[in-house]
């Protein structure tokens, strides 16, 4: 069991304190024992400058794992790695791939940026296309299975930038580890849907019980029927704390706050949450 467990907030739309900037993006810094691990990048250099006012050394990085590879989460990998010289990047092959997305007529990329698939290419790289354990204790999920009829990627993606192939963000995957209070779930922005991937952690660690789950949801253009449906899973798997962040949406993150008053908890930049003890700005206690 993984001891010594705190999560704190680099990178997400929000911040929590003056000092600390936001951007559209998200970045986790997860202290697990001994080992550091940077999961999502942000979409720019602010993660930086973020670490730096929180007093997290960016050199001590064990491991980087990038859940997708959209620029709102692999935008700062580039300058995280000429810091964070001795990391191991974690990723499914599929995230370097060109990425689109589509607003009316017009197609945008929205991929991983030139310089960040660069900054990579002297790098030791481990594809997590199937379950790939990082450290004892440490797991992310390679690609998760799109199963249920409710759950979609959330958003109109492609991979070419005609925007005529759908991208089907089968780079999208999730972190998972152990902690002395259960299993603690950081999802990047669930684009396989939470539902998908809770069952996909379910049958790959043999829990029915996670403690934590935290980060993007991809919820804001959600169906009343799909948030509602995302609560029943929390209810099934006896989620006792949930951290909705960056892109899980307004209308989704009152939702949770209402139905699970005493679970819910903000991941605003700067917020830490420790799944073992109160010591810093928020407990998962």
């Amino acid at each position: 069991m993984t001891q010594n467990v705190r999560i704190t907030t680099l990178v997400e739309n929000t911040t929590s304190r003056p000092g600390l900037l936001a951007e559209h993006g998200l970045a986790f810094w997860i202290e697990c024992g001994r080992r550091r691990i940077l999961f999502d990048t942000g979409q720019s250099g602010i993660l930086v400058r973020n670490a730096k006012a929180l007093g997290v050394d960016l050199a001590e990085t064990d491991a980087i794992v990038l859940s997708h590879g959209h620029y709102d989460h692999t935008g700062g990998l580039s300058a995280v790695l000429d810091i964070a010289t001795k990391a191991t990047v974690y990723l499914h092959p599929a995230a370097i791939e060109p990425k689109f997305s589509r607003k009316g007529l017009k197609c945008r990329p929205i991929g991983m940026p030139e310089h960040a698939t660069e900054a990579i290419r002297s790098r030791e790289v481990i594809q997590t296309e199937k379950p790939t354990q990082i450290f004892q204790g440490v797991t992310v999920t390679g690609q998760i299975p799109h199963i249920n009829n409710f759950e979609d990627v959330g958003g109109v993606f492609f991979l070419d930038e005609s925007c005529q192939k759908p991208d089907d963000l089968w780079d999208d995957q999730a972190l998972f580890f152990e902690s002395p209070k259960g299993l603690v779930v950081v999802f990047g922005c669930a684009h396989a849907g939470v539902v998908n991937t809770l069952h996909r952690i379910a049958d790959l660690s043999g829990r029915q019980h996670f403690y934590a789950v935290m980060g993007g949801m991809h919820l804001f253009n959600a169906s009343t029927e799909r948030i509602e449906r995302t609560i029943n899973a929390f209810r099934q798997y006896d989620v006792q704390k949930i951290g909705p962040a960056h892109c899980t949406g307004v209308n989704a993150i009152a939702r949770f706050w209402n139905v699970f008053p005493n679970r819910s908890f903000v991941c605003s930049v700067g917020v830490q949450v420790s799944a073992w003890k109160q010591t810093s700005r928020l407990g998962l206690n």
